[in-house]
């Protein structure tokens, strides 16, 4: 595939982040609206956690099928597709009065998201060098999705307060931006020519069955019981599903999934990372939420802030100190140092208890976490899409991110489980056993993604899925810096 050439770079750069940036705001804009939706709607708690889930699932699940379908029909037709029924669904999603319509709308946000996250990150690594200048643009790419997600937080709380559809209408305006420029700084890739396609239907269907049904089950788990026909019947049929994928992809001259991707130890290696910092990650975010609004009698709003710290402290290492890490030192250890950090801060949340000690434990905690979040996001992202030929750069982009995605669903599942089996009675005492073994269950997630990274990104074994093409040269653009012996491909 010829690759997306930008007027400007640094223009493009801005567009993609800031469709990054809208994914990531969605994502925490709906959760403190949650309250007030039931209550307008008269919404059951089953209704309610499909608002969310409903938008986790596609997203989850989808993400795979999305990278191979730009790179295969060209990135920015899939991207700006995308981000039109992003935009669509959020309004439908303001104006409906149905819990069964807004559910729809979310799902239909998430469908959206899969195609727009891959196709994006796809555009960024066949536009910039690999190496240090990759480095700095996914560096940035990270920062973005933190800073959304952040501000989502606080805008939920500041939104609701007025009307809950205005969480749903503010992402319109945000995708009406990123539609109009996309023509005006990203010029169109040519897709691969219609003689050298060849659909594998079979691997796109039952890839995307398997990652639905598997996230599907892990959402739905901590509900009704991990026991429950529905969830072993979920789980069961993704297994079956993804060992037929397995199959045809072995077979197939042009397979949604090239598996030669996995050879490379770096990027397999990454692909674990990312389950398993997710995991630790936004299931400590749940557990902490629990915590601070039923222990200690926050508010949403409140509890917005209260956690606000970690996203602030993870932007700007993002932006500034990764980049500037892993062009002076392996990537084995920028992962290692982050997890090492995310886990201490979780680890500091086991001591809480029943009165809110802030800035003894929870702040530090916060603090530390952030930081290991910024070092690991973007690092974890530059192993999944390294090496890797310029026209599979959209099925990586989506393995790295679906790991990710995947690990949101287990680790809240796990943590929800964990406090399910954990809480023996109904007094205070009885909960706060059970959120602080939620937290080491997390801490010890997070130990587990430490090892994985440390070692797994460092041992050079297999054969790099496809020699790295580098990107033709952006019309106006300067030279490219070099990569240092720091920023060259480690398989």
């Amino acid at each position: 595939m010829t690759k997306v050439v930008s007027r400007n770079r640094n223009l493009l750069l801005l567009v993609l982040c800031a469709a990054m940036f809208l994914d990531a705001l969605d994502t925490s804009l709906v959760g403190v609206a949650l309250p007030s939706i039931q209550n307008e709607l008269g919404l059951s708690n089953a209704t309610l956690q499909w608002l969310v889930s409903g938008y986790t699932v596609t997203y989850g699940g989808l993400l795979l099928f999305g990278g191979r379908v730009a790179d295969l029909f060209g990135r920015r037709r899939v991207f700006l597709a995308s981000m039109v029924l992003f935009a669509v669904a959020s309004l439908v999603g303001g104006l409906v009065s149905s819990g069964e319509l807004l559910i729809i709308s979310r799902v239909v946000k998430g469908i959206a998201a899969a195609f727009t996250a891959p196709a994006a990150m796809s555009i960024i690594t066949t536009t910039f060098h690999e190496g240090s200048e990759r480095n700095r643009a996914l560096g940035f790419y990270s920062a973005t999705a933190a800073g959304g997600y952040s501000l989502g937080l606080i805008l939920s709380g500041i939104l609701t307060e007025a009307n809950w559809r205005l969480v749903f209408f503010m992402p319109v305006a945000v995708a009406l931006l990123v539609i109009v420029a996309t023509p005006l700084t990203i010029r169109a890739d040519q897709p691969e020519s219609r003689q050298r396609r060849s659909y594998d239907i079979t691997g796109a269907m039952t890839i995307t069955g398997s990652v639905l049904l598997l996230i599907f089950g892990l959402v739905q788990a901590p509900e009704v019981g991990w026991g429950a026909a529905s969830t072993l019947g979920a789980l069961g049929a993704a297994v079956v599903l993804f060992a037929i994928f397995i199959a045809v992809e072995r077979r197939h001259s042009d397979p949604t999934v090239p598996l030669r991707l996995f050879r490379s130890w770096t990027r397999s290696s990454a692909s674990i990372l990312a389950v398993l910092f997710a995991a630790a990650s936004l299931g400590w975010q749940f557990v902490a939420t629990l915590y601070i609004q039923q222990l200690l009698g926050y508010g949403p709003f409140q509890t917005a802030m209260v956690l606000l710290p970690v996203g602030i402290s993870t932007p700007p290492i993002a932006l500034v100190v990764t980049p500037w890490l892993l062009n002076r030192i392996p990537m084995h250890w920028v992962a290692g140092i982050g997890m090492l950090f995310q886990g201490a801060g979780i680890v500091m949340f086991v001591f809480v208890g029943l009165e809110s000690n802030y800035l003894g434990l929870m702040l530090p905690g916060m603090l530390l976490h952030g930081i290991g979040n910024g070092l690991v996001f973007p690092t974890m992202t530059i192993a999944g899409v390294q090496g890797v030929d310029d026209r599979q750069q959209g099925v990586a982009s989506g393995v790295i991110t679906g790991s990710y995605q995947l690990g949101v669903g287990l680790g809240v599942a796990i943590m929800a489980s964990v406090i399910t089996a954990t809480v023996v009675g109904s007094g205070e005492g009885a909960q706060l056993a059970g959120y602080q073994t939620a937290f080491m269950t997390a801490s010890v997630i997070a130990l587990l993604g430490l090892l994985v990274g440390f070692i797994g990104l460092q041992i050079r074994r297999g054969t790099p899925a496809d020699a790295p093409t580098a990107p033709a040269e952006p019309a106006g653009s300067a030279d490219a810096t070099p990569p240092t012996a720091a920023t060259a491909p480690q398989q």
